[in-house]
């Protein structure tokens, strides 16, 4: 009987070449950490050009995050259709053209288009690069592999935050835009030669010498061949959205797209309002520059990736759920802190760290849940959709935050009704089935 191709990875050593692999798609996600924040470090200078109140600037900082919540469903279930590979490289282009279409915006509007597009990129990309990391992991490295990929998100907001700061220093807010064009351009030839196609999807899709190709791969990463490819489950040929709602998925669905979008809106509350609140007296009276507001939102994903590494040592030793609710806690308890406000620089980057350590942990916590809870011919799609749903929950959160302040509530307020995104996650969290596909 012919192997089963997960199996297959599963149960041979991770190769060097699957190593670099997966260390590609954590450079992809911390492209996308940087990407999606790039509108949050260019933000005091975007609301002075063009004299923006709280809620307007809000708006178009939730522009990318709606982007992302399309690009998440179409370009994710594109994934599962057309391949992880191919949908990566669609998704660079997207991004690419949309940072540097960002540096000619002459006006808000303009500017909010360029930032849908690259987040139409941006939610295709996580979307594939999860699914890809899963099946090009084997079974006894790909928890510490997933929570690699997930933290890359705020390790690349934490050095592109250094260097955004750096360029404000000397350039206008349009140069962070031009910095994450290039970047995204580089990475398109290292996909191309370093990303294959995985087995498990070829497996499922049957493309045209869809054997040769599978063989080839495993015979890169030094695995064994198959001599003929596994029986095809009779629901590859029709995936489709619809059967993540089917019984077996219903709840996790549920549970991980709703509740990912309640955390979502406490996650990039920090996120996207961190320099705003700290550079401008009509947000919460902080007086700080517009690079030491950018500086204390990079050591805030600082924190999100030590979150996100610890998180994995956590999942292994307790499992996902609890470690994961006990994150979700934390979070909720971090945002009230935040709302203390602070009077010095080094006060604001010890109290970001934390929050974000915490946070980022719980997003580390679901992402695992979306590759284990969906099998290989669903689980991009499965993904995706959870992820579109969160993306609504994370659009809102900055123009949520925004008339927040805008009504003149005090931080401290406006930090409560953020932080119960996250109380209500946790109570979701609680319902999750057990995942099926987690090996």
């Amino acid at each position: 009987m012919a192997k089963d191709l997960q199996q297959v990875i599963d149960d041979e050593r991770m190769s060097l070449r699957q190593w670099v692999a997966v260390l590609i798609t954590i450079g992809l996600n911390a492209l996308d950490g940087y990407d999606v924040l790039a509108s949050a470090f260019a933000g005091p200078g975007i609301k002075q050009e063009w004299h923006l109140a709280p809620d307007g600037l809000g708006a178009v900082l939730s522009m990318e995050l709606l982007g992302m919540g399309v690009g998440s469903v179409l370009l994710g279930g594109a994934a599962d259709k057309f391949g992880r590979r191919p949908t990566i490289l669609t998704c660079l282009v997207f991004m690419g053209l949309g940072m540097f279409l960002a540096t000619t915006a002459a006006s808000p509007q303009e500017l909010s288009a360029w930032r849908v597009l690259t987040g139409l990129g941006i939610g295709g990309m996580l979307a594939a690069t999860n699914a890809v990391v899963f099946e090009l992991s084997n079974r006894k490295s790909r928890s510490f592999a997933q929570a690699m990929m997930v933290i890359g998100y705020p390790l690349g907001a934490f050095v592109g935050g250094l260097i955004a700061a750096s360029l404000l220093k000397t350039h206008d807010w349009r140069a962070v835009f031009m910095f994450g064009g290039i970047v995204t351009v580089v990475f398109i030839p290292l996909v191309l030669l370093f990303v294959p196609e995985t087995p498990a999807f070829l497996g499922q899709a049957r493309p045209a010498r869809a054997l040769e190709r599978i063989n080839t791969i495993l015979g890169r990463f030094g695995h064994s061949r198959i001599e003929s490819l596994p029986p095809q489950a009779d629901h590859s040929r029709d995936a489709s959205l619809a059967d993540i709602f089917k019984p077996a998925y219903l709840r996790a669905t549920i549970v991980l797209s709703v509740g990912y979008a309640a955390h979502a809106l406490t996650f990039y509350y920090v996120l996207k309002m961190t320099p705003v609140i700290l550079s401008d007296p009509s947000f919460a009276g902080q007086h700080f520059t517009k690079p030491e507001g950018a500086s204390v939102l990079a050591y805030a994903n600082l924190g999100g990736a030590l979150g996100g590494a610890t998180f994995g040592w956590l999942m292994h030793k307790f499992g996902n759920k609890r470690a994961t609710l006990a994150a979700l806690a934390a979070t909720v308890l971090t945002i009230v802190y935040f709302g203390l406000g602070q009077t010095t620089l080094s006060g604001w980057i010890m109290t970001v760290i934390i929050s974000q350590f915490a946070s980022n942990a719980a997003v580390v916590g679901f992402y695992a849940a979306f590759a284990a809870s969906y099998p290989t011919h669903t689980k991009a799609t499965g993904t995706g959709f959870a992820l579109s749903v969160g993306r609504g929950g994370a659009a809102l959160s900055p123009y949520l935050a925004g008339l927040l302040f805008a009504g003149q509530i005090g931080l401290m307020n406006v930090s409560l009704v953020m932080a119960t995104g996250s109380l209500l996650a946790f109570i979701l969290f609680l319902f999750l089935p057990a995942g099926k596909h987690a090996s």
